[in-house]
């Protein structure tokens, strides 16, 4: 179809309104990113300890043999097991403050309102709450504990150094996700073996368990687990700060905006089949919440991978013994501080290859659970 007289006389005066953005986009976004890989396979140093020439692959195949990289992998994926709680929090306190209640505006924006705050600020306020001499969370656990073996002979807890502990939990999360595997397999077994099903399903719990070390945290110096790195520590409390901010952050915002557009008409249906509140939740809430369940997980899977910048940089530098440096400050760290420019562009193409991949496979398995 060809274009009509008033489209082409339209076109010139359209594109200078919109050159300013394009020659924006093409300058300060598409030019550094084609930059960045076209010297991804070059040693470009800005200390010049080296001339600088066209190394191919080698960047590549030093960073996949690096021992650091993966343990820093390690630390990206284990700061993201904070995700699915914040996710339920952020549902639980949406579902809280869509209740038809007086004053509930204010609570809302009570929630809401730390969001605003400064994202440094919040990491200062919280490495002061971490502190372990004079911390208001260490104080507290300490007079619990101490209160508990005076009244009832209980032995003192030691409480946690926090951002200054390479301990963590990571056996304990693998267990938990042990076991929801276990409970999925119960489900698919049971169908094809009846009662015979839980017995199977528990002997394989047991022997994985008895060869496996759950109470074992991620090693400091190598990919693999330590019984002497378990228990509380920075990365830990990372999390738990990460839990805290998110939740009453925008995705409670946009569960509230889900729940507001789920018709009334299902939770009468509901109600008139007998249907008690969970059952509502599972049957009518949660299948028309998917949308946005499916968009938040994607939306925090791509978040997460790319953070824990802030964290390191502001409470830890990336300590202790690097237990809290992630994939996007060991960029900054080989560009700004070691000013291998070449690896760091390496890097940084890898975790983009990584987040693309994740998403494609969000999309490709999560679109087919939504409702609508």
């Amino acid at each position: 179809m060809k274009a009509t007289s008033g489209q082409q006389r339209d076109f010139w005066p359209a594109m200078g309104f919109l050159l300013p953005n394009l020659l924006g986009f093409l300058v300060f976004t598409a030019g550094p990113v084609l930059f960045s890989l076209a010297i991804a396979f070059t040693n470009w140093d800005l200390q010049r300890t080296m001339p600088f020439r066209w190394i191919g692959l080698r960047n590549f195949t030093e960073l996949f043999a690096d021992q650091q990289f993966w343990l820093y992998a390690l630390n990206t994926v284990y700061l993201m097991l904070g995700m699915p709680v914040a996710i339920a929090g952020s549902l639980l306190l949406a579902i809280l403050l869509s209740q038809n209640l007086r004053g509930i505006v204010v609570y809302r924006t009570l929630f809401y309102l730390p969001t605003f705050t400064s994202g440094v600020a919040l990491m200062i306020l919280w490495k002061a709450l971490y502190n372990p001499d004079f911390g208001p969370i260490n104080a507290i656990i300490n007079a619990i504990s101490g209160w508990l073996h005076r009244k009832l002979g209980v032995g003192v807890v030691e409480a946690p150094v926090w951002l200054l502990s390479t301990k963590n939990l990571f056996g304990l999360a693998m267990l938990l996700a042990f076991a929801v595997g276990l409970f999925g397999a119960y489900k698919v077994l049971r169908l094809a073996m009846g009662r015979w099903a839980l017995l199977v399903v528990a002997a394989a719990a047991a022997l994985l368990l008895w060869h496996w070390r759950c109470t074992a945290g991620l090693d400091v110096e190598r990919v693999g687990l330590s019984r002497e790195q378990w228990g509380l520590g920075a990365r830990d409390a990372i999390i738990i700060m990460g839990i805290w901010i998110a939740i009453g952050g925008s995705n409670m915002l946009l569960y509230l905006a889900a729940l507001s557009n789920v018709p009334q008409e299902l939770y009468e249906a509901a109600q008139i089949d007998g249907a008690g509140r969970w059952a509502t939740f599972c049957n009518v809430t949660w299948p028309q919440l998917a949308p946005t369940t499916f968009f938040i997980v994607v939306m925090s899977f791509i978040g997460g991978l790319q953070g824990g910048f802030e964290q390191a940089r502001v409470m830890t530098y990336g300590g202790p013994a690097g237990t809290t440096t992630t994939l996007v400050y060991y960029i900054y760290t080989k560009a700004f501080e070691e000013f291998q420019i070449g690896y760091a562009s390496a890097v940084s193409w890898v975790l983009f290859v990584i987040i693309f991949a994740v998403t494609l496979l969000n999309w490709k398995f999560g679109a087919k659970e939504l409702s609508y």
